[in-house]
């Protein structure tokens, strides 16, 4: 089994007692038989109805039917062999009444789902003896994530194998026995065996209270650990202009066309406190699409260049990089000059630095930073260079944090002399035991108020399936240019041969390896009920193909249409932005590289095509795209997922909100949090095994206290090598310091 429990991730005994079953059935709790899809591999748990053998007529050989249900729906299962005899052992095990669990690869047959030599375990009748029997079928049945050639049981079965000979004290203990007791939890000797071999929902249950607060405790340790460390580091404190003198900051305010919300006061006090220490900030600036996090951030790396350092912006696309480089050129105006004619007396200098710059620019923009010359650099991924070099850098300011692996951020703060301040933003709202968990290492700071002007966006959904509903988003389109505004539309894919954006569904899994079913190629084939009546789904809306299409409409005619995704030039993506900005070009056709950054307040409607292939929180930042100047937004969700479904509850839920935390939330339910901290370098799938960030609130707020206790008394885990142990184990470097989120 080894080689196909390490392609599970599983290489050691340590591994296996950690592989936690994803759920727990009893022979009583058979597997809904509607609920599983023809091409999928499957383990389902069912009785067995009956089962005969039988030579068959066209050929030679003898086949094997057995009929499993679970109490309302059959499948069949069906074996092959060259004679009789060979199929007693399976007409033997598989006798009516019996329940079983049964793997395999879905088919249709006459219209009944269909296992073709499937994998199975009867339960209660493979057990070494009739009393082992009598017990296995009365206990709970762990169901492990598995795979084919690793079904469930056999996991069990490794598992059992290096579980069964341990005892007491040769499970490590990352949870000390203080905090065990405080909480009232047992050993983690005994929580394995609660795991893996229960003998009632009990002791299951009581396991997996141990496994979460287990999780969440060595995740917290390693932020406190973090937090501790970044504490004891020195930075250049950078209170602002000196007393009595007036600096860039205060003649930036002075220039400020609007009035700062409360929340903007609040915050950037704060912010202001911090780069005043001289200890290195850490703070997330979290806030709702339009709060004003730029301005936030752009007086704090004025308050860093009034103290004579400077500041770099990272953003995780050219095309981000370039709106912040003329959303900050904008706001600042001739403060943003320096070494110009007409620029202001205290003034800086604002530069790009992104890959695709030309070799004359990118040079004068690595000597800008290098000099001091500019206050602020912005840029991609570029500005993690080797041969990029800042005077004084002061400040770092990451944009869309979850683009970035904290490796990724820490290069940038490592190029100065001293740890620069830093501060994270992101528009998509998190809620706040997911930030403690994936941000634990730093400081919260949300503005939730959007300032005063705003009109708001309504959004509506658009069934795809309506043509005169089509027809009519089409016309609200034409009006909207009519009157002098921009438009957006949003596609999954860039070209319509793509596969970026293609349905999942339509990648079968290829590991049915046998031919048998052949046998059967001259029966006529068969339909399953509620799937072969199904529509088949068009495929996916591509930029160019929309595009096209919207040049040759009628109701778009005359209209100029642009476009814009990733694979484009940069030259080409900062034209297209240029254009629709300015309004030649008042139809942008886009990819989601829209999502963020890109800031037209002429922009009013945006339309997503194929809007159930798309995240919550995506479709909430794409929403804020527009209503960003005065007049309303509107936001057209076009789908065609059926009523009750997890996506169509995603869009009907945007249309009823635009509190972004409380889409968030939404979100993390539907997606069951498995991509909560994202895929980690090792290529593990998921990056929590039990812990769940929002129903486990109090689990991870109470391990949060207990890490911090731990951590204060001893930094180094002296006293605790276990857990230490399991923070190096368990996490990799990368994902202690919180791994890198696509």
């Amino acid at each position: 089994m080894a080689k196909k429990l390490e392609a599970l991730g599983l290489r050691t005994s340590g591994d296996l007692l950690r592989h936690l079953p994803r759920r727990y059935a009893d022979a009583g709790s058979l597997t809904d038989l509607a609920s599983v899809a023809v091409g999928e591999h499957v383990s389902i748990l069912a009785r067995v109805r009956s089962a005969r053998s039988r030579q068959m007529q066209a050929r030679r050989g003898a086949m094997l039917e057995a009929v499993v249900t679970d109490g309302h729906r059959e499948m069949s299962l069906t074996f092959f062999a060259r004679g009789a005899g060979a199929l007693r052992s399976h007409e033997a095990r598989l006798r009516p009444g019996r329940v079983g669990v049964f793997s395999g690869v879905v088919k249709v047959y006459r219209g009944m789902l269909q296992l073709t030599h499937p994998d199975y375990h009867v339960v209660g009748v493979d057990a070494d003896d009739e009393a082992a029997a009598l017990v296995e079928a009365s206990r709970p049945m762990p169901i492990y994530p598995a795979s084919a050639g690793a079904e469930t049981w056999r996991i069990q079965k490794a598992v059992r194998t290096v579980l069964d000979p341990l005892r007491p004290g040769d499970v490590p203990e990352p949870v000390p026995v203080e905090v065990r007791a405080r909480h009232g939890l047992q050993t983690a000797f005994q929580a394995m065996h609660d795991l893996h071999a229960p003998y009632d929902d009990d002791q299951w249950r009581r396991g997996q209270r141990y496994a979460r607060f287990e999780e969440a405790f060595v995740l917290q340790v390693a932020l406190a650990r973090r937090r501790a460390l970044v504490a004891d580091q020195d930075a250049v404190a950078r209170p602002g202009a000196p007393a009595g003198t007036r600096g860039i900051l205060a003649a930036f305010d002075d220039r400020l066309p609007f009035t700062l919300t409360q929340g903007q006061r609040e915050v950037g006090d704060r912010i202001a406190a911090d780069l005043a220490r001289p200890h290195p900030m850490q703070r997330l600036l979290q806030g709702e699409v339009g709060s004003g996090k730029t301005v936030v951030a752009l007086r704090a790396m004025l308050q860093v260049v009034d103290s004579g350092g400077q500041a770099a912006l990272l953003a995780p696309t050219e095309v981000l990089a370039g709106q912040h480089l003329r959303t900050l050129r904008t706001l600042l105006g001739e403060l943003a000059e320096e070494g110009m004619l007409g620029a202001a007396e205290r003034a800086t200098r604002v530069v790009l630095l992104t890959g695709s710059l030309p070799a004359a620019a990118r040079k004068e923009a690595l000597l800008d930073a290098a000099s001091g010359r500019a206050g602020i650099v912005v840029g991609t991924h570029a500005l993690l260079g080797d041969q990029v070099r800042f005077a004084d850098l002061g400040l770092v300011v990451v944009d869309e944090q979850h683009r970035f692996g904290v490796e990724q951020r820490d290069v940038l703060r490592s190029r100065g002399g001293t740890t620069p301040h830093l501060l994270v933003m992101t528009a998509t709202p998190i809620p706040r035991t997911v930030a403690m968990t994936v941000f634990g290492d730093l400081e919260t700071s949300t503005l939730a108020e959007v300032p005063a002007g705003r009109p708001g966006v309504t959004t509506h959904v658009v069934p795809a399936d309506r043509p005169s509903w089509l027809e009519r988003a089409w016309q609200r389109v034409r009006e909207e240019v009519d009157a002098g505004h921009r438009v957006y539309v949003v596609c999954p894919r860039i070209t319509a041969d793509d596969d970026v954006g293609a349905d999942p569904s339509a990648d079968k899994d290829p590991t049915d390896a046998t031919d048998d079913a052949d046998l059967l190629a001259d029966e006529p084939p068969g339909t399953v009920p509620g799937q072969a009546d199904r529509p088949v789904r068009p495929p996916l809306r591509a930029v160019e193909e929309v595009a096209a299409q919207l040049r040759t409409t009628a109701v778009l005619e005359g209209v100029p249409v642009g476009v814009l995704h990733g694979r484009l030039p940069a030259a080409e993506k900062e034209e297209a932005v240029r254009r629709f900005a300015s309004g030649e070009v008042p139809v942008l056709v886009s990819t989601t590289v829209v999502e963020v950054g890109v800031d037209v307040p002429e922009a009013t409607v945006m339309v997503v095509l194929d809007a159930d292939r798309f995240g919550l929180s995506q479709l909430h930042q794409l929403r804020g795209r527009v209503g960003r100047g005065t007049a309303p937004g509107l936001c057209l969700l076009v789908s065609a997922a059926p009523d009750g479904s997890d996506a169509s509850v995603r869009l009907r839920t945007l249309a009823e909100t635009t509190d972004g935390f409380r889409l968030a939330s939404v979100d993390l339910e539907l997606r069951k949090e498995g991509d909560v901290l994202g895929a980690s370098q090792s290529g593990s799938a998921r990056s929590l095994r039990i812990l769940r960030v929002v129903h486990d609130a109090e689990v991870i707020v109470a391990a949060r206290e207990d890490a911090e206790q731990v951590v204060a008394a001893d930094p180094e885990l002296v006293e605790w090598p276990d857990l230490r142990r399991a923070i190096e184990t368990w996490l990799d470097p990368e994902r202690e310091e919180f791994l890198e989120r696509t």
